[in-house]
């Protein structure tokens, strides 16, 4: 009886893996032999193998999705599906889709974080594109110091530099809640020098402040714009002959501000530049978290430095 009850139950196993051999030589196929076309598939940034799946087979491009994750999973390519545009067809297989999506992106995403300067989004932008090179972008986006807006964008391969330049200055133009040029210019000095969202304003109302008496502004930002260079862009501690550098962008040697942006700021930060806090400090000093102290006058910036910086 024992035996009979296990050669049943291999007799299942063997029948349950050749229905599931069969299935799966069946899903594998094309989803349609006969459209030969193309259609553009998007997958957006961090979009997870399951949910590509769900779409592929929404869009009629393959039989099964849960083929799909089990092919991607045997190919080993769960970390390897790329964002982007791909052209795909229902005429091609299963493996031949999966083997696009890892490769062969009609365009790709690129992510450019606030407060960047024109070198370092050249940089970035160029480890994804080979159509141009670093000093190309840097000659055409330079004059847009500022008003390359940073977000999330999905740039085709092939792309110009002034192509991208243009997407970027194109969205600033569109989200940016001013075009004034002074506002852009504290911008981002701002970006450069607040943190956390609660100290834009603040920061954004001392600079008002000192320019209203003719104050120099004394951005540490500055300096490191003048002095940057590749691998370090924004070099920090400063020395005293670092900070009397001859320069129109330096704010410690000049009462006025610079003469173009420093940074490219994000959204948060044009709305403090054109909707600064009502206050009358005129110092801030930053502490090792990041945070910013505030004072009226020197006395009270002395004492910030003593209490949050000297110790």
């Amino acid at each position: 009886m024992f035996k009979k009850l296990v050669l049943a139950g291999l007799l299942i196993l063997i029948v349950a893996f050749i229905g599931f051999f069969s299935w799966y030589q069946l899903s594998i196929k094309p989803a349609d032999p006969k459209i030969t076309t193309t259609q553009v598939f998007v997958i957006p940034q961090g979009q997870s193998t399951a949910t590509i799946g769900k779409r592929l087979k929404q869009a009629s491009l393959i039989k099964s999705d849960f083929a799909f994750k089990l092919m991607v999973d045997r190919m080993n390519y769960s970390n390897k599906l790329q964002a982007g545009d791909f052209q795909l067809s229902p005429s091609m297989n299963l493996e031949a889709i999966i083997e696009s999506l890892t490769h062969g992106s009609l365009d790709f995403w690129i992510t450019f974080p606030e407060g960047l300067r024109v070198e370092e989004i050249a940089e970035k932008i160029t480890k994804k594109t080979a159509n141009f090179t670093q000093n190309e972008f840097i000659l055409i986006a330079k004059p847009y110091e500022g008003r390359l807006f940073p977000d999330t964008y999905l740039i085709p391969q092939t792309a110009s530099a002034q192509d991208v330049v243009d997407l970027l200055v194109d969205t600033f133009n569109q989200k940016s809640p001013t075009q004034d040029k002074t506002a852009i210019i504290l911008a981002s000095l701002i970006e450069r020098e607040a943190k956390h969202d609660k100290d834009r304003p603040l920061v954004a109302s001392v600079l008002y402040n000192r320019i209203n008496i003719g104050m120099a502004l004394q951005i540490d930002a500055t300096v490191q714009y003048i002095l940057g260079k590749p691998g370090n862009w924004w070099p920090k501690d400063l020395s005293f002959e670092d900070l009397k550098t001859p320069s129109p962008y330096n704010t410690y040697q000049n009462s006025t501000l610079p003469p173009r942006p420093i940074a490219n700021p994000g959204l948060a930060v044009l709305k403090a530049a054109t909707n600064p806090a009502n206050t009358d400090y005129l110092y801030y000093i930053s502490d090792s978290a990041g945070n910013n102290h505030y004072a009226t006058d020197l006395a009270g910036h002395n004492s910030n430095i003593e209490k949050y910086l000297e110790r």
